[in-house]
């Protein structure tokens, strides 16, 4: 089976081949994989080498032009480093696109912190009409990138090393086991684990790949009330904190939220385990989080 990355050009390589008004632009990641799209289609996949800021500005003028264009590189460039040109040159001018990153918060612990950006969800969800997906399954990244190809709306595709061993690809927050004494919400890749955490414990546990816009509705509808609510997201702690508080507004309810902490940088280098660990992601660690909170 191919990895989320990997899943994603050969998609997209299928597209530009089927579709005249989509165009892919790179900032040398990914070049050598599409080199025979770019043979195909020179006017339509484009190398701006490294400049990641020219990257997300001539996928603005692509799409000001009438294209649709996916805009590819690693998060900590495609979004932190080029953060300036997503709001102005796309959000500010209403020109659609689709931001495809692969990184997530570390999954290259040996490239050192250059390559890790854990605050690149809260960073788009502080601009207004971005649809955020955040695949667990390479299946689910292929149907992602699929169904944001029509029209010219703004998606950011977050694609990551680290995987489930099966897709869900329903829409919303799925709900893929039943309890009494709170609900878990798992984000994309953290889904494995955290069915790993909550085996034995009468708790619901909701899945989504989608994270923006926030399914509100569905979670209000497997909280109690009170609720007690446990997020688990592979980004910054908290990111869609304000999301729970706004779904469940009208009823009292507890927060727990698990991410990548906010308290200090791990400067380690070491393996994905190894952050999964110092971040409290791997599942021995979602478990005791979730035990100290319900019991309290």
């Amino acid at each position: 089976m191919l990895n989320m990355r990997d899943t994603f050009l050969a998609t997209a390589e299928e597209i530009v081949d089927a579709d005249p008004d989509v165009a892919v632009v790179l900032a040398e990641i990914s070049a050598a994989q599409l080199a025979g799209a770019a043979r195909r289609h020179p006017d339509r996949v484009l190398n701006v080498g490294i400049r990641e800021q020219l990257l997300v500005s001539v996928g603005a003028g692509l799409a000001l032009a009438g294209l649709r264009p996916i805009v590819h590189t690693f998060n900590a460039f495609l979004v932190e480093r080029a953060f300036e040109q997503i709001k102005l040159d796309l959000s500010h001018q209403e020109a659609g696109a689709v931001l495809v990153s692969y990184g997530a918060s570390y999954d290259m612990p040996a490239e050192g912190r250059t390559h890790q950006a854990p605050g690149d969800v809260a960073l788009m969800d502080s601009l207004p009409a971005w649809t955020i997906h955040v695949p667990g399954h390479p299946d689910e990244a292929r149907r992602l990138l699929l169904d944001s190809m029509p029209g010219d709306s703004h998606v950011y595709l977050r694609l990551s090393a680290q995987q489930n061993a099966s897709p869900h690809l329903g829409v919303g927050f799925q709900t893929l086991r039943q309890g009494s004494r709170g609900v878990v919400v798992a984000v994309g890749p953290m889904l494995d684990r955290v069915l790993a955490a909550t085996e034995g414990l009468d708790v619901t546990v909701l899945y989504t790949a989608t994270v923006r816009p926030f399914d509100a509705a569905g979670l209000r509808a497997a909280a109690g009330d009170p609720a007690d609510v446990v997020l688990v997201e592979p980004y910054l702690a908290g990111t869609s904190a304000h999301c729970v508080a706004d779904a469940l507004l009208d009823r009292p309810h507890r927060l727990l939220s698990l991410g990548v902490r906010r308290d200090r940088e791990v400067r380690g280098y070491g393996e994905l385990a190894d952050h999964d660990l110092a971040h409290g992601l791997d599942a021995g660690s979602i478990a005791l989080s979730l035990k100290d909170f319900l019991r309290s």
